[in-house]
């Protein structure tokens, strides 16, 4: 038998054996500062979440560039499941599906670092996590009994909802005016304004589109047509994913029960959101329980496409009483010189939430501007400051030009060219822009919703002899009868073209039944679009590529829903059709428009043509708010920068068709948003230097002419 000291001994080793193999649980707020740990934390305290929702009222988190505001909603997300919120009632809307992915993997890091030591295997997954769009799409298919919908219904992209704008607006008769009518472009883009703005038709035109206004009750008659077409084909555009969802929400009864639904709801980029949204969440929590918004007042610059800054600027004062602000302003990304100049080109905005950015990183750099003659000398001065900073050790790729428009690059474009300097330009063909690609969806999308015109239309068309007035009169044929495979069969086509159409309407009928079996049948598609490409495109071997490589994406979806709304939302970036050469340099230059440029980050930022009719545009001055967006559009450039920020001013401006050349010019002055006063906070500088002046020759004689004798002797 053990003696009794040492069988405690024995023990108190075990218990320090088992403990020091126990994983210690770490802090997951350690490495956030006191203003990103106070958002995190809102509304939790060390024995958890309240279970009353007036514990929980709305926060408003003011985010500068580069605070580390995706850490810090990342943050609140884990720290409300940890302490008890159940992940399936969390609704995370983000504005791209990639921010949201790595929102999610980021929470089930921290979760998962949470329950080291505890019981728990496997961190919980966010379900209810993706844009305004994605999320719409998925509620609307899931209460589509409830609301008039059919759950099949068709998504069409911004390419197809002009195609069916123009096929209304033909129908109408609008496309022989005897004054020129607006093109399918300009009318998507007056509905669409109209209704993500929430606003009047009138005061859109007003405002926005003032050429038009004359055809208001046209383009009301217009818009009513192409609402009733949709409804017709069981289609949806990007726009109706938020207004049906809108409408969805105003109703008290199904408002209310989304609202229960998700006990919390939290908005990334919140500054960038359209009247559309706010409505969306304010009728979904109307008293602000469990919402939580991020954003930054100042980075809102997409008025173009309907967000207004209105929406983060009221939030507060929504509720009663109002929202609770957090403030961050430490940077994490630039030189402590470059935030304070932006910080003085935003203190002038009319109207902000107070920050001033601030950042450990000192610096002796200030950022720099740089006065020169024209685009051509903005173009060379560019270009030798590039390979400058290359030969100083930093990579072209994180260097980065930014400007307001792209076609301010022209010149520059073509001296890297020149120079044999590799770069990208964001922006350029949509993967679903491409025309072999749209051509396999439309097949795809047609057979399993046969109401859907445009892509019917677009399908038949591939079929070798058919034409689009065969097309059409299939489609009204169709229209008039309830669709079905064998009507589609005995359709009156030309006798050359019967037996494509025959095997073109038995892939239809296969891969439109209900049970077809998913991805089979889109892999049937693809084949059978394998055997078309040849005669369709000259780049067939490319092309091919594509429509292989959307057979392995629709292979990654449970169903041909799923893979057709995902893919219309959130596209691949670029596709082969039409494409450069392939970059085969392991180092390349960015350019960017500013917009595209939100949200990166580059160790070296140059802004080009920093003069008013530039920046701001001479566009966009017709009001104060559109000046103001212009102001913030300089800011988000600025604090692009981590280390090195060049603001290029030319003073001359050659006016022709094409940018650059010609003998037409005029002067522009610095932009009005880096005034005199701010002037301290930028080294300054001119380029080319000017050269050193001859030393003066002592033995020189100087003789004077008398010019204004001679110019009287003309007239003697």
């Amino acid at each position: 038998m053990r003696a009794p000291q040492a069988v405690e001994h024995a023990q108190s080793e075990s218990a320090a054996a088992q403990k020091a193999a126990t994983p210690r649980a770490v802090d997951p707020l350690a490495q956030l500062n006191a203003a990103q740990r106070q958002a995190a934390t809102f509304g939790i305290d060390d024995t958890g979440l309240a279970a009353s929702d007036a514990a929980h009222p709305p926060l408003l988190v003011i985010a500068g560039a580069g605070s580390g505001k995706t850490a810090t909603l990342a943050q609140r997300v884990a720290q409300l499941v940890a302490h008890g919120a159940d992940p399936g009632r969390i609704l995370l809307l983000t504005f791209s599906r990639r921010a949201a992915s790595e929102m999610s993997r980021r929470v089930e890091r921290l979760l998962t670092r949470c329950a080291a030591g505890q019981a728990r295997t496997a961190a919980p997954s966010l379900n209810w996590s993706g844009t305004f769009h994605g999320v719409g799409a998925r509620l609307l298919r899931e209460y589509a009994g409830r609301i008039g919908l059919d759950p099949n219904f068709t998504i069409h992209d911004r390419q197809d909802s002009g195609d069916l704008t123009n096929l209304v607006r033909h129908e109408l008769g609008f496309a022989v005016k005897s004054k020129r009518f607006p093109l399918k472009g300009t009318c998507l883009a007056i509905y669409s304004a109209t209704v993500n703005t929430q606003s009047p038709l009138r005061e859109v035109l007003q405002t926005s589109f003032p050429w038009c206004a004359e055809w208001e009750s046209d383009l009301q008659r217009l818009f009513l047509a192409y609402v009733e077409a949709k409804q017709a084909q069981q289609v949806l555009d990007y726009d109706d994913l938020l207004l049906y969802w809108a409408q969805m929400v105003s109703d008290p009864a199904l408002g209310g029960e989304l609202g229960a639904r998700f006990r919390h709801v939290l908005v990334d980029e919140y500054q960038d959101t359209n009247r559309l949204q706010a409505a969306i969440l304010l009728a979904m929590k109307p008293d602000g329980s469990g919402l939580t918004v991020v954003g930054d007042d100042a980075q809102s610059i997409y008025a173009f496409r309907g967000a207004t800054v209105r929406n983060i600027l009221d939030f507060p004062a929504h509720f009663e009483p109002p929202a609770q602000l957090v403030t961050l302003e430490r940077n994490y990304r630039s030189t402590q010189p470059i935030l304070a100049a932006a910080n003085q080109v935003i203190a002038l905005a009319a109207e902000r939430f107070s920050k001033d950015l601030w950042s450990e990183r000192q610096s002796s750099q200030k950022p720099t501007l740089v006065s020169l003659r024209d685009d051509a000398d903005q173009a060379n001065y560019v270009v030798e400051q590039v390979l400058a900073r290359r030969e100083a050790g930093v990579r072209l790729k994180a260097q980065a030009v930014l400007f307001r428009s792209a076609q301010h690059s022209v010149r520059l474009e073509l001296e890297l060219t020149r120079r044999n300097i590799p770069f990208i330009k964001f922006g350029g063909l949509k993967f679903l822009e491409a025309a072999h690609v749209k051509d396999v969806l439309a097949v795809l999308r047609w057979a399993r919703n046969p109401r859907d015109r445009i892509a019917g239309f677009r399908a038949m068309q591939l079929v070798a002899g058919i034409g689009p007035k065969t097309a059409s009169q299939v489609l009204r044929n169709v229209a008039e009868t309830t669709p079905a495979p064998a009507l589609l069969g005995e359709q009156p086509v030309p006798a050359g073209a019967r037996a494509a159409w025959l095997e073109f309407t038995t892939l239809v009928d296969c891969c439109g039944a209900a049970g077809a079996a998913w991805p089979t049948a889109f892999d049937q598609i693809c084949r059978w679009y394998e055997m078309q490409i040849d005669r369709l495109h000259q780049d067939a071997e490319i092309r091919q590529a594509d429509v292989e490589q959307l057979g392995r994406i629709a292979n990654t979806y449970a169903s041909a829903e799923s893979f057709l709304t995902e893919l219309t939302l959130d596209p691949p970036d670029a596709s082969s059709d039409q494409a450069g050469p392939p970059l085969l340099d392991e180092d390349y230059l960015i350019l960017s428009t500013i917009h595209s440029a939100k949200g990166q980050e580059w160790t070296a930022v140059t802004i080009l043509n920093a003069v008013d009719g530039c920046i701001p545009s001479d566009m966009a001055t017709g009001s104060a708010a559109a000046i103001e967006e212009e102001r913030r559009l300089l800011y988000v450039a600025m604090t692009r920068a981590r280390e090195y920020l060049e603001i290029i001013v030319p003073q001359r401006f050659y006016v022709t068709h094409q940018a650059g050349f010609g003998d037409r010019h005029l002067y522009a002055s610095r932009t009005r948003f880096i005034s005199n006063a701010l002037l301290p906070h930028f080294e300054q500088g001119s380029w080319p230097p000017a050269p050193e002046a001859p030393a003066a020759n002592p033995e020189a004689k100087q003789q004077a002419l008398d010019l204004a004798a001679r110019m009287r002797a003309m007239w003697k």
